[in-house]
C-alpha cells in the first residue's frame, strides 16, 4: 500500500513540476524586462517596500487598513540605523510617467469593476499599501532642467516629454507642434485654431465687458476649464489676473497635463464621472468647455449640476460646441435639450454668438422658489453638504444659494487684487474671524520671507514656478507670493477643516487631499513643495512616512525644492533618507528662533540632485 501510495505522488509531482514551469514561463513572458537588471530593481522595490513598512510598525491586516504601532517611527533612538535605507531602487523606467492612483495597469491587474460609459476607469484607484511602488520614478533619458517661464508657456524640451502624438493628431488645430528638440505651443485649440487670446477677447466681447478683458475689472478672477487639452486656454488667461484650474483625465490624450504643467500652467488631472470635483461650492466665476466631448444630458444633466454647483452666484459657463450652431437632426435635438435642462435650472442665455453660448447662473434663490413643484432637477436635500467632495458621489440635484449669499444677492467677494486681503464672507461658516485671518496673513508674509532668504544662495529669478502648499490653512502661504511670478496649489486636508472654500473666495486655487495617498499628477511636475507639519498628520493616521517622503520626491522637479516645518524628531527622521532619496540639505533652522524648546518646530530646506538613471547604477555598482 505505502509503495503504491509513493508512486502515485511521484505520478502527481511531474505534472506539479510542468505547471510551474508553465507558471514561471508565463511570469517572465508578462513581466518582461521586471527580471532584466532594470526589473530587479522594481520587483525589488515591491518587495522592500513590504518589508520596510512592517519593519517601522506600519502594517497591513488581513482586510488591507493600514494599522500603526504604538511606538512613533519618529521617536527613534538616533543610533538605531537598521531601519534606514542607504539607496532606494530605481523603478523600471517603464514608470517614469507613473500616476499611482491613475494607474491602468492596477485597474486590469486588480479587475475592478467599473463602468466605463460613466468614466469611472479615469477616476482616483490607489493600490494599496503592499502594490505600491517602493522606488524613485527615473527621469526619462537625457532629461533637462525644464524651460523657464514666462518661456515655458510657449514652448518646452521635448525629451522631458517624449510624446508627440498630440501634435500629428492635433495638427490641424495648433495645439502643439514639433520644432526640432522643443515642443512649440501656438495658443490654439480644437476651437480657436487661430489663438486662445483671440478666443478669449471674444468671449469678452460676447459679454460686453470693458476693454474687451475677460476678467471684468477683477470681478471674474476664478475659472474652471473642463477638457482643456493642454490648457493654452488657461495659459492665456493668467496676463488678465485670472487663475484657471485646468482639468483633463488621464485619458487617450493621456500627457496633456503633463504638458500643461511643464509649460508652468495650473492643472489638474480629474474627470467629471462619478464623483464630485474636488472643489467646494460657489468656486469659480467662470466655467468654460471648448469641444470637450462631454455628454451634458447624461443622467438627468448631473454632469451640468455639478457644474452649477461650483459656480458662484451670477457666474457663467462658456460652451463652444457643435450644438450650439449646427442644424443637423441630430444637434438640434441635443441643443434643444439641453436648453431646456438649463433653462429648469434657472441658467439664462448672457449670449451667444457664432460657435459659442455663455449662459449665467441666478443671483439669487428666487427662481428656485418659483419653479412649478415637481420640476426636474430638484433641489439638492436640506442635509446635503455641497461642500462635501472627497470621494462624495455627484447629485442630480441644483445646489441652492446659503441665506447670505441670497440676501447678499452674490457671492459678496471684493474685486481682484483687493479679494486676495479682504476677509471673506464665508470665513462665518468655519467661526473664523477677521482678526485671525489678518494674523494669519502677517504670520505667513514673515515665515514666507525667511524662506525666501534661505533659498537665495540657490535660486535665480524665475527658477521657481509651479509650487504647491501641502497643507495650508487659508490660503496665506500663497498670497504672501503675489508679488513672485509663481502659482500655488493649495491643498487642504481632507479630514479637517474645509478651508478650500477660502482659498477660492481669496482667488487662488487648490484641491482636497489625503496625504496617505498619490496625489493626481505627473512625477516631475513641481518645483517647489511646502509641507508644515504633513509629517505630524500622517503619522496620526497610521501611514507610511516613507512612502510620503518618495511621493513627494517623484512630484518633484530634478533641482527642486522642499520646505519642511515640523517638529525637530521629524526633521531629524527624514535627515536619514538624504542619501537614499539622492537629496541635499540646503538649510536647517530653528523655526520660532526666540523659543528654546527641544521639540519645537524646525525649518528644513532641501534641494532633489539631477540624476539620470544611467548614473545612479553606475553610482550603485
Amino acid at each position: 500500500m505505502r509503495g503504491r501510495a509513493d508512486g502515485g505522488q511521484k505520478k502527481h509531482l511531474v505534472p506539479s513540476l510542468c505547471l510551474m514551469v508553465l507558471i514561471l514561463g508565463f511570469l517572465f513572458l508578462y513581466y518582461g524586462s521586471f527580471f532584466g537588471p532594470r526589473g530587479q530593481h522594481t520587483s525589488s522595490a515591491l518587495e522592500y517596500g513590504s518589508r520596510f513598512s512592517r519593519s517601522i510598525g506600519w502594517s497591513s491586516d488581513d482586510s488591507g487598513e493600514v494599522g500603526k504601532s504604538d511606538e512613533s517611527i519618529f521617536a527613534l533612538e538616533d543610533g538605531d540605523g537598521s531601519l534606514v535605507p542607504k539607496s532606494f531602487p530605481i523603478c523600471d523606467d517603464r514608470h517614469s510617467e507613473l500616476i499611482p492612483c491613475l494607474d491602468r495597469n492596477l485597474i486590469y491587474q486588480t479587475r475592478l469593476k467599473l463602468d466605463l460609459s460613466l468614466m469611472e476607469h479615469y477616476e482616483r484607484h490607489c493600490p494599496q499599501p503592499e502594490r505600491r511602488f517602493n522606488c524613485l520614478i527615473p527621469p526619462p533619458p537625457g532629461y533637462k532642467i525644464p524651460i523657464k517661464w514666462p518661456k515655458s508657456r510657449d514652448e518646452v524640451w521635448k525629451v522631458n516629454i517624449p510624446h508627440t502624438h498630440l501634435a500629428h493628431e492635433k495638427s490641424d488645430q495648433n495645439w502643439m507642434v514639433v520644432k526640432g528638440d522643443k515642443i512649440a505651443f501656438p495658443g490654439g485649440g480644437t476651437h480657436f485654431h487661430y489663438g486662445a487670446d483671440k478666443y478669449i477677447a471674444s468671449l469678452a466681447n460676447m459679454l460686453n465687458f470693458t476693454n474687451n478683458n475677460l476678467n471684468n475689472e477683477g470681478r471674474i478672477r476664478t475659472v474652471l476649464d473642463v477638457g482643456c487639452g493642454v490648457a493654452s486656454f488657461g495659459g492665456y488667461l493668467l496676463s488678465s489676473n485670472i487663475v484657471a484650474m485646468s482639468l483633463a483625465p488621464n485619458d487617450v490624450h493621456q500627457n496633456q497635463i503633463q504638458f500643461a504643467l511643464e509649460r508652468g500652467i495650473p492643472a489638474y488631472l480629474g474627470v467629471l464621472g462619478t464623483k464630485r470635483l474636488p472643489y467646494p461650492s460657489r468656486s469659480f466665476e467662470l466655467a468654460h468647455c471648448s469641444r470637450c466631448r462631454i455628454d451634458w444630458l447624461q443622467r438627468d444633466g448631473i454632469l451640468l449640476l455639478e457644474l452649477d454647483r461650483l459656480l458662484r452666484p451670477g457666474g457663467y459657463f462658456a460652451y463652444s460646441s457643435p450644438e450650439a450652431y449646427a442644424q443637423d437632426e441630430e444637434d438640434l435635438r441635443i441643443w434643444k435639450a439641453m436648453s431646456a435642462l438649463v433653462e429648469r435650472m434657472c441658467w439664462k442665455v448672457a449670449a451667444k454668438r457664432n460657435q459659442t453660448v455663455i449662459w449665467v447662473k441666478p443671483l439669487t434663490n428666487d427662481c428656485y422658489m418659483n419653479r412649478v413643484p415637481g420640476t426636474r432637477p430638484p433641489l439638492c436635500r436640506s442635509d446635503d453638504d455641497a461642500d462635501a467632495v472627497w470621494g462624495v458621489p455627484m447629485q442630480a440635484c441644483i445646489t441652492p444659494y446659503s441665506d447670505q449669499s441670497h440676501r447678499d444677492k452674490g457671492s459678496g467677494l471684493a474685486p481682484w487684487p483687493a479679494r486676495l486681503t479682504t476677509p471673506p464672507p464665508r470665513l462665518a461658516d468655519l467661526g473664523i474671524s477677521s482678526e485671525t485671518f489678518e494674523k494669519d496673513m502677517e504670520i505667513w508674509q514673515e515665515r514666507v520671507e525667511s524662506y525666501w532668504s534661505l533659498l537665495s544662495p540657490k535660486i535665480r529669478p524665475n527658477s521657481l514656478r509651479n509650487l504647491m502648499d501641502m497643507k495650508t490653512n487659508m490660503g496665506s502661504f500663497a498670497a504672501a507670493l503675489r508679488d513672485k511670478d509663481v502659482w500655488v496649489m493649495n491643498v487642504v486636508p481632507e479630514d479637517g477643516p474645509n478651508t478650500l472654500k477660502i482659498i477660492y473666495d481669496r482667488g487662488l486655487i487648490g484641491t482636497l487631499h489625503d496625504w496617505c495617498e498619490a496625489f493626481s499628477t505627473y512625477p516631475r511636475t513641481y518645483d517647489l513643495l511646502h509641507a508644515w507639519t504633513v509629517f505630524a498628520d500622517i503619522e496620526k493616521k497610521g501611514c507610511s512616512a516613507e512612502d510620503l517622503l518618495l511621493e513627494m520626491d517623484r512630484m518633484l522637479r530634478p533641482t527642486g525644492f522642499i520646505i519642511f516645518r515640523d517638529r525637530r524628531p521629524i526633521v531629524e527622521f527624514i535627515k536619514k533618507f538624504l542619501t537614499a532619496l539622492q537629496w541635499e540639505s540646503v538649510a536647517v533652522v530653528d523655526a520660532e528662533p526666540n523659543l528654546d524648546s527641544e521639540d519645537g518646530e524646525m525649518v528644513f530646506v532641501i534641494q532633489k540632485k539631477m540624476w539620470l538613471v544611467d548614473d545612479s547604477l553606475n553610482d550603485s555598482a
